[in-house]
C-alpha cells in the first residue's frame, strides 16, 4: 500500500503543478473556466523508427492521476510523448472542439449544443470513479454518515453548522461542534461538478433550483480550481467540506463521509464500491450518460464515468492505438490508482466505438 500511495502521490503532484497559479476564488467562474489557453506541448521523444511522435490532450482533473500514469507507461513502450494538461472538463471540451489538441477529456458528457459545435465527436469511457464528500472538522472522525438531502442542504447553505439537528440525527454518537460549515466547490468548468450536481438533482427536490452541470450558480461557499484546488481548500479551512475525487483525498489524508445509497446503506467511497456502482450500468450507444445514485446495494452513489473525446474521422492513428490499449491493458492500472475498471459490457461497446474511428 505504501508503494502504491507514493506512486499516486507523485502523480498527483504532477497534476497539481499544472494548476499552480490558478489559485482559489470566491466565485464559480464560467463553464469554460481553466480552458481559455491551449495546452502547450513539450519535447518529442524519438520513436522506434527514429523519428518523433507527440500527442497533446487537455481536460478533466478527475482522471489525471491515472491518465498521467497511462501516458508515461504507454509513451515509454511506444516511443511517444503524450502531453496532458488537467485544466478541467470545460477546458477539455473547448480545446477538442477547437481542434487545438489531439484529444479532450471530460467527466461530463457533452450536451447537445456542444455536440453541434463539434460534429463527429466520440465519447470513449475509460474508467469510473467516486466523488467523495471530504471534510475538515477538528475532533470529528472520518466516515460521518450523510444523506443526499443533507449534502444538498449543506451546499445550498440551509444547513449552516456541523451540529445541525439533521447531521446529529445521522451521527448520534459523534460529538459535533457548533462551528460554521464552509462549503467548497469548483471554480472552473468541471466534470466532477457535473457528477456531483447530477447526483444532488436526483436526490434533492430543493437542489433542482440550482440544477446540474459543469458549472452552476453556487448559493454559497468558496471556489477552488481543479480537484487539487478544492482538496487544498478543505485541508486548510477548519469546518470546510467539499467534493473531491477519491485519489485526491486518500493521498492527502483528508477525512470523508459515508453516503447513504438508494438501498439505504451508508457506503464509503472506494474502488470496490465504485466498481459495484457501475457493474450493472448500461450506457447508451453514444455513451452520454451520468448514471449516479446506483441501485446496487453495495454501490457508492456518487460515482461516474470519465471520457476521452476524439473525432470519428481525422483522429491520429496513434490516438486510436492508445485508446485500444487504455481499454484493454491499461485497465489493470485502474484499481491501484483508486479508479474502477470498466464493466465488461461497457468495455466491449467502447472498443467497438474505437474500432470505428477512421
Amino acid at each position: 500500500m505504501t508503494r502504491r500511495n507514493n506512486a499516486v502521490r507523485g502523480l498527483l503532484a504532477v497534476a497539481a503543478l499544472a494548476l499552480l497559479g490558478a489559485g482559489c476564488s470566491n466565485n464559480s467562474g464560467g463553464e469554460n473556466g481553466g480552458g481559455g489557453t491551449t495546452p502547450s506541448g513539450g519535447g518529442a521523444t524519438p520513436n522506434a523508427a527514429g523519428g518523433s511522435a507527440q500527442l497533446t490532450g487537455a481536460g478533466g482533473t478527475f482522471p489525471a492521476p491515472l491518465y498521467n500514469n497511462w501516458f508515461q507507461e504507454y509513451g515509454k513502450a511506444h516511443g511517444l510523448t503524450i502531453n496532458y494538461q488537467p485544466i478541467g472538463s470545460g477546458g477539455g471540451i473547448k480545446n477538442i472542439t477547437a481542434k487545438t489538441v489531439d484529444f479532450g477529456a471530460s467527466d461530463a458528457p457533452m450536451n447537445d449544443t456542444e455536440m453541434k459545435a463539434a460534429p463527429g465527436i466520440l465519447h470513449v469511457p475509460t474508467v469510473a470513479g467516486a466523488v467523495t464528500v471530504a471534510y475538515n472538522v477538528p475532533g470529528v472522525p472520518a466516515h460521518l454518515h450523510l444523506t443526499g438531502p443533507v449534502i444538498a442542504g449543506i451546499f445550498l447553505g440551509t444547513i449552516k453548522t456541523w451540529n445541525d439537528p439533521q447531521i446529529k440525527q445521522l451521527n448520534p454518537s459523534v460529538n459535533l461542534p457548533a462551528s460554521p460549515i464552509i462549503a467548497c466547490h469548483r471554480s472552473d468548468g468541471s466534470g466532477t461538478t457535473n457528477i456531483f450536481t447530477t447526483y444532488l438533482s436526483e436526490v434533492s427536490p430543493e437542489w433542482k433550483s440550482v440544477g446540474a452541470g459543469k458549472s452552476v450558480n453556487w448559493p454559497n461557499g468558496l471556489g477552488g480550481k481543479g480537484n487539487a484546488g478544492v482538496a487544498q481548500l478543505v485541508q486548510k479551512s477548519a469546518g470546510a467540506v467539499g467534493y473531491v475525487e477519491l485519489a485526491y483525498v486518500l493521498q492527502n489524508n483528508i477525512t470523508y463521509a459515508d453516503v447513504q445509497n438508494k438501498s439505504g446503506k451508508f457506503i464509503a467511497p472506494s474502488v470496490a464500491s465504485a466498481t459495484a456502482a457501475v457493474a450493472g450500468v448500461t450506457l447508451p450507444d453514444d455513451f452520454r450518460a451520468v448514471p449516479v445514485n446506483t441501485p446496487a446495494p453495495d454501490g457508492y452513489p456518487i460515482t461516474g464515468f470519465t471520457f476521452l473525446l476524439v473525432y470519428k474521422t481525422g483522429t491520429k492513428p496513434q490516438v486510436k492505438d492508445f485508446l485500444k490499449w487504455a481499454l484493454t491493458d491499461g485497465q489493470k492500472d485502474a484499481a491501484g490508482l483508486f479508479y474502477a475498471p470498466l464493466p465488461d459490457p461497457v468495455q466491449k461497446k467502447a472498443l467497438a466505438a474505437v474500432s470505428s474511428i477512421q
